[in-house]
């Protein structure tokens, strides 16, 4: 999915350009990147459905396993009206990396199906998943695929693929995660990709001489993890003084209410139009522009890129999308000193309390949010310790390229170790 018309890279070249970065820094043979780089398996499938206007849409569904070295295959489910093969590829070769960095036991999958569904009322979305579910079911399981939420798709979603797997293979709440409470989802899971950047900020911070409590916060995207992002940096006593989504940007100097405007995003309220003291509508390059100590890219791939990233304004870029930075925006913030911490790593969170509620599913057991959110800290903390000291290695490697070389090198030794190569 090409998400801007100045983007560099697409997705899928994006993963392999940091990928063989990493691979030169770990001097992998030319026949073991082939390797690492190709996924077990890709499945496409086609969905007729009729739609309530009386017209046959066909829509394509798929799932793309990277590799299962490591654990179970595990990734999101998209539903994306420009998504592709090749983006699947790309991300679930990034959950790949991204859970041997957080040092959890899965591999990397993704998948999805291009639909837009904003243009399809409730009963359509049912209809449109548990088909979706009904055609891939045979290469998913709780020890051999786990999907979960990812753009577009939440809880409820995944209820309504939990209970689809049920019809043919019995209760098995651990097929899927980011569930409802009440079917066995875990405490903790909504906000869990956003705390996990707010750790990660706690940890970056003295790095760039910053005070968390004293911080101001430009947030891109103000969806489910941006809008925790403000709320979590707000309760650090953080300034979050502009944010944007697809709808406008907002600025205010003296700090939003980030509850309040989450609440009014969830009803459906456009954001260029929130009204509150102090509070102005101003334009995206005017938002990139926004002075702030910390920028935190929350929306889609692609979206700093060498048209716009001289935009920017901010001592600390936290990646909370997937592949939100290009790499030429990359290199320039890096010669200006903008400390970058990279989304391999950077939103792990989500996908580290997913395996959380997988665990409690297995055992039919759950933890409190408190207990959760305590685990998580300490799963994030020691990743961003592993990656750091792994960086301080070389002067000058950056903690993207430290990171994704840490990954391949977990990857590399379980494969190693089992026998696959």
């Amino acid at each position: 999915m090409q998400t801007t018309a100045q983007a560099e890279l697409s997705s899928f070249e994006l993963v392999r350009h940091y990928f063989h970065l990493a691979a030169d820094e770990l001097a992998l043979q030319d026949d073991l990147r082939d390797v690492l780089l190709r996924p077990y398996r890709e499945v496409q499938v086609a969905i007729p459905m009729r739609l309530r206007d009386g017209r046959i849409r066909t829509f394509s569904g798929y799932r793309v396993q990277h590799n299962g070295a490591r654990g179970p295959f595990k990734g999101g489910v998209r539903f994306h009206p420009e998504v592709d093969l090749d983006e699947f590829r790309a991300l679930a070769g990034l959950m790949t990396w991204k859970t041997a960095i957080a040092g959890i036991p899965f591999g990397g999958a993704k998948g999805g199906i291009d639909c837009d569904p904003r243009l399809l009322d409730a009963a359509e979305l049912e209809k449109l998943t548990r088909a979706y579910m009904q055609r891939i079911d045979k290469v998913l399981g709780p020890t051999r695929d786990i999907p979960a939420p990812d753009v577009n798709t939440n809880a409820q979603v995944m209820a309504w693929m939990m209970d689809e797997y049920g019809k043919g293979h019995g209760y098995t709440p651990a097929i899927v995660t980011g569930k409802p409470i009440a079917l066995e989802g875990s405490y903790g899971r909504e906000a869990a990709t956003a705390r996990g950047l707010v750790y990660l900020f706690r940890e970056a911070a003295p790095t760039v001489n910053l005070v968390p409590s004293e911080a101001t916060v430009a947030i891109q995207g103000f969806g489910n993890v941006g809008s925790w992002v403000g709320r979590l940096m707000q309760q650090l006593g953080a300034r979050v003084i502009a944010v944007s989504d697809a709808t406008g940007s907002i600025r205010a100097e003296r700090g939003l209410d980030t509850g309040a405007l989450a609440a009014y995003v969830r009803g459906g309220g456009r954001l260029a139009e929130y009204e509150a003291d102090g509070v102005e509508a101003i334009g995206g390059e005017e938002f990139l522009a926004t002075p702030c100590d910390v920028f935190v890219p929350a929306a889609l791939g692609g979206m700093i890129h060498a048209s716009n990233v001289h935009l920017l304004d901010c001592r600390l870029l936290l990646e909370g999308a997937n592949g939100p930075t290009t790499p030429q925006a990359d290199l320039a913030l890096q010669e200006r000193g903008v400390f970058i911490v990279p989304d391999v790593m950077a939103n792990a969170g989500g996908v580290v309390v997913s395996y959380f509620e997988w665990v409690q599913n297995l055992q039919h057991f759950r933890w409190d949010e408190r207990e959760v959110n305590e685990r998580l800290g300490t799963i994030m903390r020691r990743a961003y310790r592993e990656v750091s000291e792994r960086a301080a290695r070389k002067p000058g490697t950056s903690l993207r390229v430290a990171a994704f070389s840490l990954g391949i090198e977990r990857v590399v030794e379980a494969a190693r170790l089992r026998g696959n190569f």
